[in-house]
């Protein structure tokens, strides 16, 4: 039974994932992912209590994702920007729903701790490697952790019109121009 409800929570994260980044949580609908989980609404509001809970619910669960498949080494940033941005690749909703909570949730809800919490280690992790000298002190550890991660995400922030431009570069090409940016940037 509990493997049952595991899987079925599983599928309705999932659903809500896809649903969220292609219409946002205003225009998300519950129908839709209970369909797509092949659940039903009522399991939505027994697990997650409503929209929001399943978008925080599925926020959390990629920001866990993110955080373990790549963990920052800071005396390594342009191989975690690579690392960040092959994560992107293998999972275009994650950039698509942090644009959305960005466009609908930024200064409207509380902060969400286990980024707040991540977002304080990477910077303690970045001061340290300045102070050890194994990091330029160029810009401060908040300022490099930012740049680090808007050029990480290059490639998924662009407009459909410069994605088509650049359309026939492959992974490895772009993930090489975002760890050589980083390493330029590092210089």
């Amino acid at each position: 039974m509990v493997r049952d409800a595991d899987a079925t929570r599983r599928r309705l994260l999932d659903a809500a994932a896809e649903e969220f980044a292609a219409f946002g949580i205003a225009g998300a609908r519950v129908d839709r992912i209970a369909v797509a989980a092949a659940s039903n609404k009522a399991q939505i509001y027994h697990y997650f209590g409503n929209k929001d809970g399943l978008f925080e619910a599925v926020f959390h669960d990629l920001v866990v994702t993110t955080l373990r498949d790549s963990p920052i080494d800071a005396t390594d940033l342009p191989e975690y920007a690579g690392r960040l941005f092959d994560g992107y690749v293998a999972r275009p909703h994650v950039q698509r729903l942090a644009t959305w909570y960005r466009l609908e949730r930024a200064g409207t809800h509380d902060l969400i701790d286990i980024i707040v919490e991540s977002n304080a280690a990477k910077v303690d992790a970045i001061a340290k490697a300045q102070a050890d000298g194994a990091l330029t002190d160029r810009w401060s550890a908040v300022d490099l952790l930012g740049l680090v991660l808007q050029i990480s995400g290059l490639w998924s922030g662009m407009t459909p019109e410069y994605a088509a431009l650049v359309a026939d570069e492959n992974h490895a090409h772009r993930r090489a121009v975002i760890v050589e940016a980083v390493r330029a940037l590092l210089a």
